[in-house]
C-alpha cells in the first residue's frame, strides 16, 4: 500500500521538490512530479534544468519518447508511467492514479488555502487507511 508523506510549512514548494528530486535521484530511485498546471509544470522543468546550479537532474515530460529511460519525469494528467515508486503531488487534488505508487509526497506551504487543500487530502487517505507521515519544515 502507498505510504504517504506530508512536507508542511514549506517555503518554496517548487524549490523544495526539486531538492526532493536530487535526493531521490542520488538514490537512484525514479520519481514522477504531477504538475497537472501547465505553468507549474514549466517552472518546475526550468528549475530541474538550474537546480542546482552546477549539476543537472535528468528530466522530461511524461510522454516524451525518452521517458522510459529517464529517472525524473513530469507528469500534467493521468497516464501510464514506465515506473511507479516516489510520486511527488504539485497539485490541489489528490492525483487519480497515487495508488499504484509505492510513496505518495504532499509538499504543503505555509499558505492558508494551501493548507486547507492539504488537509483535505490528508483526511482522504487517512480515511482510507494509509499510513501517513507529516514532516514539518519550518526553521528552528
Amino acid at each position: 500500500m502507498t505510504e504517504v508523506d506530508f512536507y508542511t510549512h514549506v517555503e518554496d514548494k517548487l524549490l523544495f521538490a526539486c531538492q526532493l528530486a536530487r535526493k531521490v535521484y542520488g538514490q537512484k530511485r525514479p520519481l514522477v512530479i504531477y504538475a497537472a498546471d501547465f505553468a507549474i509544470a514549466s517552472k518546475i522543468d526550468n528549475l530541474l534544468w538550474s537546480s542546482p546550479s552546477i549539476g543537472f537532474i535528468p528530466h522530461c515530460a511524461a510522454e516524451h519518447r525518452l521517458a522510459s529511460q529517464t529517472p525524473v519525469l513530469i507528469a500534467r494528467e493521468q497516464r501510464e508511467f514506465p515506473h511507479h515508486d516516489v510520486l511527488v503531488n504539485l497539485h490541489h487534488p489528490q492525483p487519480p492514479f497515487f495508488s499504484r505508487f509505492q510513496r505518495l509526497v504532499e509538499i504543503v506551504s505555509a499558505d492558508e488555502a494551501d493548507q486547507a487543500a492539504a488537509r483535505e487530502r490528508f483526511r482522504f487517505y487517512r480515511d482510507r487507511g494509509y499510513a501517513l507521515r507529516t514532516h514539518t519544515m519550518t526553521a528552528s
